[in-house]
């Protein structure tokens, strides 16, 4: 049977055609965000460690990266224009799949290698990148186009994140599980566990072809990335959804250095993340049940609130105090998980509410640019800034307290922002049905 299609004794196709979901549908949709997770973790956590310890110097390696990265960015809104030129979302996911193992396995294998160690880096990385990326911004479209009214929408947006970060868990274990004892246990715990990913991504991908499609076909050829941005739903909630990431991403540059200058308790780091990730995955049916009783901006509102009284507390805090901190990582974890679930959500409604199903590919590579640039000009405010104001990595009696002001209350302040703007709009983003 092609992909997509129904026939008169399939009750799951029959269903689909009324625009409704069925929990198999909606299980197999979200289980592609758990290797899409899997694969983001060693990405932006052990590769640059793996291949610094392979002799990779560090200022090459970092503007390396940084090239990559802003290049991998840049390159998002076309690979939405892409998506939606595409006969159907799964073909999206499954060219993606092929780029995205392919750079998996050769980026976590560097014992092949048969370049020059940088060269062999930045192919693996452009593979990755391009795989990741349009397979991201594929299956975020196919999730826009497929529910039928806004609370079906944030379901499968809060279950896709929630499966995201079951993979993240996984990816964040697994490598130290499968490298055992002695040295060079990490490569060899990363090389085994790129033979799990791959396993796990072509059950995804087999799972994910029996999910039937509502995809429109483009009509002629509209200026896509044009229509997009003068969508005024659109720019509000971007505005929005930039700041706050920024303020969610800066806290995730700066956790490390917090956790071990300024708590003195780097042996809590693994309980500290476990924590933060299984929060957000299990607290995905309260914003769900929030949104459908409050709406989705004051859900999303409440979540933002929440993040800012933990990290209000958080500023108080210093060495020993690890309890405290893991109550503070259990509630952003909570938090976190309006961020991940109820955007998306908001702009699935947005893209709805204009009639804009067939550019949604479009939609979602915006959507994946500005989130790839909030990391980058985290890493890049916050570093610098830190070490400008007398911090250092390491040293007790560097200034722990820009470290404290830029991990805690920078991170309010712009949340802070973001839910005035949020606030501001509500009328045009708060969804209606469609």
């Amino acid at each position: 049977m092609p992909h997509g299609a129904a026939t008169a004794d399939d009750p799951e196709a029959a269903t689909a055609r009324t625009g409704e979901l069925t929990r198999g549908e909606l299980a197999r949709y979200s289980l592609f965000a758990a290797p899409l997770a899997m694969a983001a973790l060693p990405i932006y956590v052990h590769v640059p460690k793996l291949y610094a310890e392979l002799g990779l110097p560090l200022a090459a390696l970092g503007l390396l990266l940084l090239v990559l990265r802003f290049a991998d960015a840049l390159i998002d809104p076309w690979l939405g224009r892409w998506s939606d030129a595409m006969a159907t979302r799964y073909r999206g996911c499954l060219l993606a799949s092929l780029s995205l193992s392919a750079g998996m396995l050769l980026l976590l294998n560097p014992a092949w290698r048969v370049l020059p160690l940088w060269l062999w880096l930045s192919g693996a990385l452009v593979l990755v990148y391009l795989g990741f990326s349009l397979a991201t911004i594929a299956h975020g479209a196919w999730g826009a186009e497929r529910p039928h009214t806004p609370t079906a929408r944030t379901t499968l947006t809060a279950s896709r994140e929630a499966t995201g970060l079951v993979g993240v868990l996984f990816a964040a274990a697994l490598p130290a599980v499968l490298g055992g004892d002695g040295p060079g246990t990490t490569a060899q715990g990363l090389a085994r566990f790129s033979w799990i990913f791959i396993a796990v991504l072509v059950i995804a991908l087999v799972l994910l072809w029996r999910v039937s499609e509502r995809k429109q076909p483009v009509e002629g050829e509209p200026r896509a990335l044009s229509m997009v941005l003068h969508d005024a739903r659109f720019r509000a909630l971007i505005a929005v959804f930039a700041l706050n990431g920024i303020a969610s991403a800066i806290p995730a540059t700066l956790l490390l250095f917090f956790v071990e200058d300024v708590l003195a308790a780097k042996d809590w780091e693994p309980v500290f993340l476990v924590a933060y990730f299984l929060a957000g995955a299990l607290a995905m049916p309260l914003w769900v049940w929030l949104a459908r009783r409050l709406g989705k901006v004051h859900a999303w509102a409440a979540g933002m609130l929440l993040a800012v009284l933990a990290f209000c507390w958080a500023v108080t805090f210093g060495p020993g105090d690890r309890l405290p901190f893991l109550i503070v990582c259990i509630a952003t974890g909570v938090a976190l998980g309006a961020d991940l679930a109820l955007p998306p959500s908001l702009l699935a409604d947005a893209i709805a509410k204009r009639g804009a199903q067939a550019l949604a590919g479009s939609y979602f590579g915006v959507w994946a640019f500005v989130t790839k640039v909030n990391l980058a000009l985290a890493a890049g405010l916050a570093l610098p800034a830190v070490a400008w104001f007398g911090y250092r990595e390491g040293d007790a009696a560097s200034n722990l307290g820009a470290l404290t002001v830029a991990y805690t209350l920078f991170p309010c302040a712009l949340k802070l922002f973001a839910l005035a703007i949020l606030l501001r709009f509500k009328n045009r983003l708060s969804e209606t049905p469609v």
